[in-house]
């Protein structure tokens, strides 16, 4: 069957030849594997890889223009940039390695809104146990928070925020969902960097509309989506 170049089935066909030729340098495939967890601000992909500040930069406008990437400004530090992975322009090209973990926790600044949805989003996607915690607590939940959950149809837990030093085990997991959290943490690092990814997921409590709200919610939605069939829980004794 011959295939007319300017026909959708060829477009399609020059695209993922673009596509697997951006991946053909294991650098790149490095950097897709390692953001396929999370996103990393290009000081971090370049600490993880060893590379030079201009070759990173060099292999990250490559995979940018092919559509594979996606770049974001801090919420904390608008001087700093997180990259993020676009799965959905990958077609199954990811690794599907499974890694035991005994618990995920996950992070955000007020642990009231963002930190809160992605437990329950987990609690309903996997087994591995799950919590959440926050750097500087809030007193309760975000009413946003409880209201997005109720139209999603996901169940909250009814515990209080709590900080993340009096929730952290050793051996947990850390999923920050909040620039700010994240930058705090890297800058006195709680949990080993190998034990430890981040998701630069927009605060709705900012504006506190359902709008917001909802888009965060689908962030992370479909983030635990990615990442779950990836995690599995540490067997226990028998």
């Amino acid at each position: 069957m011959s295939v007319e170049p300017n026909s959708a089935l060829g477009r399609d066909t020059e695209r993922r030849a673009r596509v697997h030729a951006a991946l053909a340098d294991p650098a790149r495939l490095h950097i897709v594997d390692h953001l396929s967890f999370g996103d990393a601000s290009p000081s971090e992909l370049q600490a993880v890889l060893g590379m030079t500040s201009n070759l990173l930069a060099h292999h990250v406008r490559v995979l940018e223009r092919e559509g594979l990437l996606i770049r974001s400004r801090s919420e904390s530090d608008r001087r700093r940039s997180y990259l993020r992975l676009v799965p959905e322009a990958l077609g199954g090209l990811l690794p599907d390695a499974v890694m035991p973990v005994a618990r995920l926790v996950f992070v955000c600044t007020a642990n009231s809104a963002r930190s809160q949805l992605a437990a329950a989003l987990w609690s309903r996607a996997s087994t591995v146990p799950v919590t959440s915690a926050g750097t500087h607590p809030a007193a309760k939940i975000a009413p946003g928070a409880v209201a997005v959950a109720r139209r999603h149809g996901l169940r909250l837990t009814k515990s209080a925020p709590r900080r993340i030093a009096d929730t952290l085990s050793f051996d947990d997991y850390v999923v920050t969902v909040c620039d700010n959290a994240h930058e705090e943490l890297a800058a006195a690092p709680v949990a080993s960097p190998a034990r430890r990814l981040h998701w630069s997921v927009p605060d709705p409590v900012r504006s506190g509309t359902d709008a917001a709200f909802d888009e965060a919610y689908n962030d992370l939605a479909t983030r635990v989506g990615h990442l779950a069939p990836r995690l599995t829980p540490i067997p226990t004794a028998s």
